[in-house]
């Protein structure tokens, strides 16, 4: 066999590639008994899980943000549900943690959610070429919200401050608890029978784990899914993204955020169309300036200074080549009318008919000149042309 030999940062990496890249450490949920906990002023929490003949290091970071209970204690019977780590530099192992529960609901509504999402990310739902662009400049934004909630106060107060023109349309629903999920479904489809509103935005503020959970289920997934406007999902927490943040068009981290994303500023609008206009006045007197430059230029053209005088020259110009021309013409038709007269004293000389006056005849057989003897017999019809007409006779002999 042959011999392989790393240094420790070759190996090191190796292991993290491994565990980086298989599933099998991505995700999962790990039951055990707690251990030396710790919760640090930083904000994060380390313990070690175990059961009778094992122990693994645990970190949940940031564990307040993650609705992580503060009261756990030695011996406590927990699932976890996270990641594995491996930290190249020191080579050390322990598992990231996402949630933990002290029972097993939680652990099986994080079970369930993650068959769903792999249907739902199998059918296309999470697909970036279904979403939607939100438009740039909406008049009238539909909400579904806890009319009593945070959420809707914030929503309402951002939206005022950035942009008072437009109209907000609010479908008060339950946003957690029995009929949550119901009332939300039935808030994002009226609102899309709207036809004045240009987009809408669904969400709370934060809470629980559990709170939020109406937001996992799967008929709000295809609800959000489903909505023919453009569509923000806003819930306010931390923890991994819910069904609807997949799904939606946007995803905001809170409801004041979706605002922010969805509505712009109008005074920066004013702003850019008041630069915008200055920019136009500027180069529309830029273009007047160079034409009047052009135009003075023309002005001072010895050319158009001097046009009259110019075409007076012309005209006489012309005047003189015409002159010239008619010239030429007159004395080009008197040589050619003394060639006709020539030509045509030729060509009456040459006519038959003048010969004919001279005395000369012309006879023709069958239409025919006859020009010798070889060519009639006795007996043939001839025609004899004079001057002034013509003889049929037979021939009677040929010498």
């Amino acid at each position: 066999m042959e011999e392989r030999i790393y240094n420790v940062t070759e190996f090191n990496r190796m292991v993290k590639g491994y565990i980086d890249e298989n599933p099998n450490f991505q995700e999962f949920f790990l039951k055990g008994e707690l251990s030396g906990i710790t919760y640090y002023k930083s904000g994060h929490l380390y313990f070690t899980l175990k059961d009778t003949k094992s122990q693994i290091k645990c970190a949940a970071f940031n564990y307040k943000f993650k609705r992580i209970p503060e009261d756990l204690k030695e011996g406590d019977s927990i699932k976890i549900f996270g990641d594995v780590g491996f930290y190249e530099t020191r080579g050390d192992f322990q598992v990231l943690v996402r949630h933990i529960q002290k029972e097993d609901k939680l652990g099986e509504m994080f079970a369930k959610l993650e068959e769903l999402k792999k249907i739902l990310e199998k059918e296309g739902l999470f697909s970036p070429l279904f979403k939607k662009t939100l438009p740039k400049y909406p008049k009238a934004i539909g909400v579904v919200t806890a009319y009593t909630g945070a959420a809707f106060h914030d929503i309402i107060n951002t939206t005022r401050k950035r942009f008072s023109n437009i109209d907000i349309y609010i479908y008060s629903a339950k946003v957690q608890g029995i009929g949550a999920k119901e009332e939300i479904v039935k808030g994002i489809q009226t609102l899309n029978k709207i036809s004045d509103i240009d987009l809408i935005i669904a969400g709370r503020g934060g809470g629980s784990v559990e709170d939020l959970w109406a937001f996992n289920e799967e008929d709000v997934a295809r609800a959000f899914y489903e909505s023919e406007k453009p569509i923000i999902s806003a819930v306010g927490h931390e923890i991994d993204n819910l069904l609807s943040d997949l799904v939606a068009d946007i995803r905001a981290a809170t409801p004041t955020q979706a605002i922010e994303i969805a509505i712009p500023v109008k005074k920066d609008i004013e702003k850019q169309l008041l630069e915008k206009e200055i920019k136009v006045k500027n180069c529309i007197n830029r273009l007047i300036k160079n034409k009047k430059n052009d135009l003075n230029q023309l002005k001072e053209n010895y050319v158009l200074k001097n046009f009259i005088k110019t075409i007076e020259e012309k005209n006489y110009e012309l005047l003189l080549k015409e002159e010239k021309l008619n010239k030429g013409l007159k004395e080009v038709l008197r040589e050619k009318s003394y060639e006709i007269k020539i030509r045509t004293e030729k060509l009456i000389a040459l006519n038959p008919l003048e010969i004919l006056k001279r005395g000369y005849t012309i006879t023709r057989k069958n239409q025919h000149i006859v020009k010798d003897c070889k060519k009639l017999k006795v007996g043939d019809r001839i025609e004899t042309i004079l001057r002034d007409g013509k003889i049929i006779s037979k021939v009677e002999e040929i010498n």
